[in-house]
């Protein structure tokens, strides 16, 4: 750790932007390919785990729609649409500047609409059932599973909410490898809402979750 790096929020973020910036369209690219084929292993292992369990329940799935420059989900949120796999899954939407966000469901079918920040989000009133899984859009982590988002604080109120709802879910951070914080001296804030795992283009940066 540097200590020599201050730990001025705003200036870190600029500094993150910059790295992801940087990167080329073929690391783009096949990063996200790498991303989606890990994250789709993973789940359909611990489905199996779960099958041998007998503890084949549906998955609610949070996701989120990637930006451009964030690791592309949309081609894995499409086939796990419509393939046949205990899934459902949703997609946050933004209703009030301070609020949680809502999560509402989404398929391969499902209109669209340009929400708050420019962010595609479900064209449709209707709210999902509670997740069981959130994927996190992640700019800077930690190996511990700290996260550093945009500013706007939207997913650490709606998982500190469904936390003192005490509904179990798992959290696990998308993000590129360049946001990885091991060179800052980076503290997280006491609102900060820690994720239970991280993946990366280069693989899982917090250890994978199981189920």
């Amino acid at each position: 750790m540097n200590s020599n790096i201050p730990n001025h929020t705003a200036s870190l973020r600029d500094q993150l932007l910059q790295k992801r910036a940087a990167q080329g369209p073929r690391d783009i690219s096949m990063g996200a390919l790498r991303i989606r084929a890990r994250l789709y292993t993973w789940l359909a292992t611990q489905q199996e785990t779960m099958r041998a369990q007998q503890r084949d329940e549906p998955l609610n799935i949070a996701a989120f729609w990637s930006l451009p420059a964030e690791p592309e989900l949309q081609p894995l949120l499409n086939k796990w649409s419509i393939e046949d796999n205990g899934i459902t899954l949703s997609l946050p939407c933004i209703d009030t500047e301070d609020a949680p966000l809502r999560f509402c469901p989404w398929d391969i079918e499902t209109p669209m609409k340009v929400g708050r920040y420019h962010i595609s989000e479900p064209d449709t009133p209707e709210t999902a059932p509670k997740p069981d899984i959130i994927l996190v859009p992640t700019l800077g982590f930690t190996r511990q599973g700290d996260r550093l988002g945009y500013g706007k604080g939207y997913y650490d109120r709606t998982i500190a909410q469904l936390r003192a709802q005490y509904h179990p879910f798992i959290t696990i951070g998308i993000a590129w490898s360049c946001g990885d914080l091991s060179e800052f001296d980076y503290q997280p804030q006491p609102h900060d809402e820690p994720l239970d795992a991280v993946l990366t283009e280069m693989g899982w940066a917090k250890a994978a979750p199981s189920l």
